[in-house]
């Protein structure tokens, strides 16, 4: 008989998987890798959006930790993942990132084609940045003179379009290098930011890691179907519908009922907890449980769907969740040891809901630092780029 699961069940698990039920405690020296690893990475294109992602899901871990992290203890690495945008990995996962990654298909470059890289140029410049930064630290523009060395005058012709400027050919696939493990960034050098190479790893073979991918993904916002891990990875659903048949047929996943429609978890993972998800949460720009947890419109339920989603992206506002849904969005504004959290509801909230919410305000703040100060009212920002 095939198990039937509702919403309610899948995000009280999704949530005491993710630590948003309740946080990890800070006991152990991995706990913000574990956490990261548990969201199977942090978006940070927004650095102190990072952090938040983490901090509320960590007992009285602040930005220092993350950046303790990062910096001091090597536990995480600041590289591009998941849809080629920068994330924050567990430094000993990049054996199972740097082979998946590139696994995945991608659709044809939108740029003209006398723009466009070969895939044996391509090959050339992720290697040519994986040899120039092997035990260094470089500026983008110290990076690009070694890749034009190595690779040829040809990565460094200006043709690429970006921002109202012509960039060098070569950085068409820098992201590519970074989701190979060629590539992470490194320690800022005043206001430059550098690359360096990630923590030597073990890469996983290929197919074994996008068998772990998978598998992962399930793991932590399962049930999920073809289309929304093609979703999550910006990937041909076609291609991710071959790949849950090889992992059905291998006996690694099972069908369950997902609100009525076929989804998949990990075979004999098919215990959910019986209690729903309660209570306010604030989670900032692309955090991972926003962007993964599907289906969507059950996410953004209501208004929320026009007011919390950018042309249907989630991800480009911060969001207030209330027992597990997106109920408004959020915004902070810091001044010095001071920031203001402007947090606009789409319906009242009742007394209670209000308390939680000024506890949840204090502990962003706390993450980043500061001093927060609750402001209910419009948000007028719009939606991140």
């Amino acid at each position: 008989m095939t198990v039937s699961i509702t919403w309610a069940e899948a995000s009280a698990r999704r949530f005491e998987r993710q630590f948003l039920a309740n946080p990890v405690s800070t006991g152990t020296p991995t706990a913000v890798a574990d956490v990261v690893a548990a969201m199977l990475g942090a978006h940070a294109q927004v650095a102190s959006a990072a952090e938040v992602s983490v901090g509320v899901r960590a007992e009285g871990v602040t930005r220092a930790d993350v950046r303790a992290a990062l910096a001091d203890d090597g536990t995480l690495v600041k590289t591009h993942g998941p849809r080629g945008t920068v994330h924050l990995l567990a430094s000993r996962e990049l054996g199972m990132w740097s082979a998946a990654l590139p696994a995945v298909p991608t659709g044809r470059s939108p740029m003209a084609p006398e723009v466009r890289l070969t895939e044996e140029q391509a090959a050339q410049v992720v290697a040519a940045i994986g040899d120039a930064l092997e035990g260094r630290c470089l500026t983008l523009d110290e990076l690009g003179e070694e890749v034009v060395a190595r690779a040829g005058s040809w990565a460094g012709d200006r043709v690429m379009p970006a921002f109202q400027d012509l960039w060098p050919r070569w950085r068409q696939v820098m992201h590519r290098a970074g989701q190979a493990g060629a590539l992470c960034f490194g320690p800022n050098r005043g206001r430059n930011v550098t690359y360096t190479r990630p923590p030597r790893f073990t890469p996983v073979p290929q197919q074994e890691a996008l068998r772990l991918l998978v598998r992962r993904h399930l793991h932590a916002y399962g049930p999920a179907t073809p289309g929304h891990f093609a979703k999550w990875l910006a990937a041909p659903v076609g291609w991710a519908a071959r790949l849950f048949t090889g992992l059905a047929e291998a006996g690694e996943i099972e069908e369950v009922l997902f609100e009525g429609t076929p989804a998949w978890v990990a075979t004999g993972d098919t215990a959910f907890p019986d209690e729903p998800v309660g209570g306010v949460r604030l989670l900032p720009y692309f955090d991972a449980y926003v962007i993964a947890a599907q289906p969507r419109e059950l996410l953004f339920p209501g208004a929320a769907h026009q007011r919390a989603l950018a042309r249907g992206q989630a991800g480009n506002f911060p969001v207030l969740l209330v027992d597990g849904v997106v109920t408004g969005v959020w915004h902070q504004r810091r001044q010095g040891r001071r920031t203001t959290i402007t947090v606009e509801p789409l319906r009242p909230l009742t007394p209670r809901q209000e308390r939680e919410l000024g506890e949840r305000v204090t502990r962003v703040g706390e993450v980043l630092e500061a001093r927060a100060e609750l402001v209910v009212g419009e948000v007028r920002v719009g939606a991140h780029a």
